[in-house]
């Protein structure tokens, strides 16, 4: 950072913002990369904005740059992200800015990754232009949690999902729904924001959900489908089986005879065998470090009460939604009752109520 502290004009502060709200438009869809959020300005006027590519390219500059329909001479350029320094799969993001001679760079924080962290200040200065670093970096930082906790314990961000009855039950024969259409929709809208969905087989027979995302013109941003299943029992006229494909689910199992593996290989799904904990349970945190190395980053777990009860006990969740129903569930039937998971609360720093204008329906969501 520069030898004085910068200082940040409210048009700065406006810039910024919406480099942020570019950036987390973009949020959960960009692969094993952050979104960028990226805006240039020239003579108090916004002449181009990006946002880094769908599965992660082009980068946000690049998107700016190339989509601007003059000069950027004299321009300022304003990022959530320092800009990439070295060569990948794209040539650096830096080399772009300085050929196309823009005379300001605002950054709000520094990237985490090592071959970029804090490299690009200096190359940039040397080609004598004025960088700033820090404006809005609360903000920022907050956005970016997720991607610091990618790169930092090499796991996917994981967020749970959990909706019990008014009467605080989990599940009732019978009754395959609990929440509203309100709630529905930000449950669809997670799954748009997550790379990836996980369910346990369980779950999938009970239900036989489809586990896509079913917003309007949304539909292509579907999870890929996550299924823990020791025995090879998810039943094959569920739904996830016959749409299963060799890019939209894993299997995590424990033991299967040969014929049942063989179905399933012929499906084209991919199959891991991963040992149990004690004989009963995956090793959650074996899991998603697998997860992590094919490629997931967001992970969205729409478990019952004993895989997300897993999840809270061993301290995953980054952070899951409680939903609240209005629906009273009958206590006759089958049910499970959600008030042990209570106390798994205390280990989460926030909580934040989502109200709705239009459901009856509450919403809770916890963070770390």
């Amino acid at each position: 950072m520069s030898t004085r502290k910068d200082k940040f004009s409210k048009k700065d502060i406006k810039y910024m913002e919406l480099a942020l709200n570019l950036a987390r438009a973009r949020g959960g869809l960009t692969g094993v990369n952050p979104s960028v959020g990226c805006v240039i300005v020239k003579n108090d006027k916004i002449i181009s904005i990006g946002q880094t590519g769908f599965d992660g390219r082009p980068h946000a500059e690049s998107n700016a740059i190339n989509d601007c329909n003059e000069s950027l001479d004299g321009s300022k350029m304003y990022l959530t992200l320092e800009p990439c320094n070295h060569y990948g799969k794209t040539p650096p993001c830096t080399n772009l800015i300085i050929k196309k001679n823009i005379k300001e760079v605002f950054y709000s924080i520094e990237d985490i990754d090592k071959k970029v962290k804090g490299k690009s200040f200096q190359i940039l200065k040397s080609e004598n232009i004025i960088v700033k670093k820090g404006l809005l970096k609360n903000k920022v930082t907050e956005f970016y949690d997720n991607y610091f906790f990618n790169r930092k314990n090499k796991m996917p961000y994981v967020t749970g999902k959990i909706a019990v009855s008014k009467n605080n039950l989990i599940y009732s024969e019978n009754v395959k729904k609990i929440t509203d259409i309100h709630s529905d929709k930000l449950t669809h809208f997670l799954r748009y924001k997550n790379d990836s969905l996980m369910v346990s087989s369980t779950t999938l027979n009970k239900d036989n959900p489809k586990l896509n995302c079913r917003l309007i013109g949304f539909e292509k941003y579907s999870p890929r489908r996550i299924i823990l299943d020791n025995n090879l029992e998810m039943k094959t006229n569920s739904y996830i089986f016959k749409t299963i494909n060799r890019n939209n689910t894993i299997i995590f199992y424990n033991k299967a005879n040969k014929n049942r593996i063989s179905l399933f290989k012929k499906k084209g799904v991919k199959l891991i065998k991963s040992n149990l904990i004690k004989g009963r349970f995956f090793d959650l945190k074996s899991l998603l470090k697998k997860l992590y190395i094919l490629g997931s980053r967001n992970l969205l777990v729409e478990g019952g009460d004993i895989l997300s009860g897993s999840f809270l006990e061993n301290k995953i969740f980054n952070q899951f939604y409680f939903f609240k129903s209005s629906k009273n569930l009958s206590k006759t039937l089958i049910y499970k009752d959600f008030n042990y998971f209570k106390k798994l609360t205390q280990n989460y720093k926030s909580k934040t109520k989502i109200n709705s204008k239009f459901g009856k329906d509450s919403i809770t969501l916890y963070k770390r």
